[in-house]
């Protein structure tokens, strides 16, 4: 379980670039490492909608915004595609960095008991340091917030 103002759990995961994206590999940036349940769903949609419409705050404070679900590479491609998404969306289908991150939890899903992504956001600064995570994530005005703490870390 990742604990704040330690070393954020290091991971290699494929990513929609095609390369195998370590986070050992990133040093020297600062990272929103956002986990959500599905590619193509409305609130993981709106989500990636509103880092991309700040993707370019986000660089300039030297940071990079990475996606991560449990779906497939060839669905991440379709949804990163068709949304028009700047940033890299990794592939989590074997669970081990949600593992990691502690962010499969029981859901409610009509009616029925499953397990799922909670989705989270952690922040991880340029030394490979975990600085903030956010959990339950509400999609509304989350990515602001996400923006003003990294601001504030900067």
């Amino acid at each position: 379980m990742p604990v704040i103002n330690k070393p954020a759990p290091d991971f290699s995961l494929p990513a929609t670039s095609g390369k195998i994206i370590s986070l050992k590999n990133l040093k020297g940036k600062n990272i929103i490492l956002y986990f959500y349940p599905k590619d193509c769903t409305s609130g993981c949609t709106q989500e990636g909608k509103d880092f991309t419409e700040n993707y370019k705050k986000f660089a300039s404070l030297n940071t990079m915004i990475l996606g991560v679900s449990r779906d497939s590479l060839k669905l991440h491609e379709k949804f990163k595609s068709e949304q028009e998404f700047p940033f890299e969306l990794l592939s989590d289908v074997d669970e081990v960095v949600c593992q990691l991150y502690d962010v499969l939890k029981e859901k409610m899903m009509y009616g029925k008991k499953t397990r799922g992504i909670e989705r989270s956001t952690f922040l991880i600064d340029k030394l490979g340091i975990l600085r903030q995570e956010w959990r339950k994530v509400k999609v509304p005005g989350h990515v602001d917030e996400v923006l003003q703490t990294v601001g504030e870390l900067s």
